[in-house]
């Protein structure tokens, strides 16, 4: 399933979300110079168990491994990180962003510690906004490109079924993904989901009018 837009407005205009693509198209750009290389900057499970490059945790959030892998992760934040970020405000939502990335990237070692291949990507924090967002906003509808057979197919899906269908699409592939790491890392997926589902618990707790109107159009 592939998000085309969503059926919320954003009240002011998402500068954090608009310049955290800027700043990953931008590394993304030094990859393909070799100005910012994987040996340097992307985390290994097995350093980071052992304390080592923890700072490469940080980095390797705004690397990718190829054009698809970038324009996915930034597409979902495009559509979705508006309106999280309507909520939390700029400095929240950033907070929040990278405490999911960091948070997922974790998950990931605690899971894969033994791995010595390279993790990049900022799944982790972009998943963290997507968990925000299925509790902030559940009724939004989500226009969706539904691949049936040979058939293209626009459907609304209510955000809670998009985003509900996706997480748990990567809890049963890191389930059965291999501990060794390489591949896909569901369980940065994961961790960092979670820790957007706590904060949109937050806010809906401690301030449960703040960005939860919306007009559907």
């Amino acid at each position: 399933m592939i998000p085309l837009r969503d059926d919320i407005p954003h009240r002011h205009p998402p500068v954090v979300t608009w310049l955290l693509i800027a700043a990953n198209v931008g590394v993304f750009i030094l990859q393909m110079t070799r100005a910012v290389t994987l040996d340097r900057f992307a985390a290994v499970p097995a350093s980071i168990a052992h304390g080592q490059s923890l700072y490469t945790i940080l980095t390797s959030m705004f690397m990718h491994g190829g054009f698809f892998h970038i324009l996915s992760n930034m597409w979902f934040l495009y559509i979705f990180g508006d309106n999280v970020e309507d909520a939390f405000g700029h400095v929240g939502f950033l907070l929040i962003y990278l405490l999911a990335g960091v948070s997922g990237a974790l998950l990931q070692v605690a899971v894969a510690h033994n791995s010595a291949i390279p993790m990049i990507g900022a799944s982790g924090a972009v998943s963290g906004v997507l968990g925000a967002y299925f509790v902030l906003y559940p009724r939004a509808r989500v226009l969706t490109i539904l691949p049936i057979f040979i058939f293209i197919q626009l459907i609304n899906i209510p955000a809670f079924i998009f985003l509900g269908f996706w997480i748990l699409l990567q809890l049963l592939n890191g389930v059965a993904s291999p501990r060794s790491g390489g591949g896909v890392a569901f369980f940065a997926h994961i961790g960092g989901f979670a820790i957007g589902l706590l904060a949109g618990i937050i806010a809906r707790a401690f301030r449960p009018r703040r960005g939860l109107r919306y007009t559907i159009r």
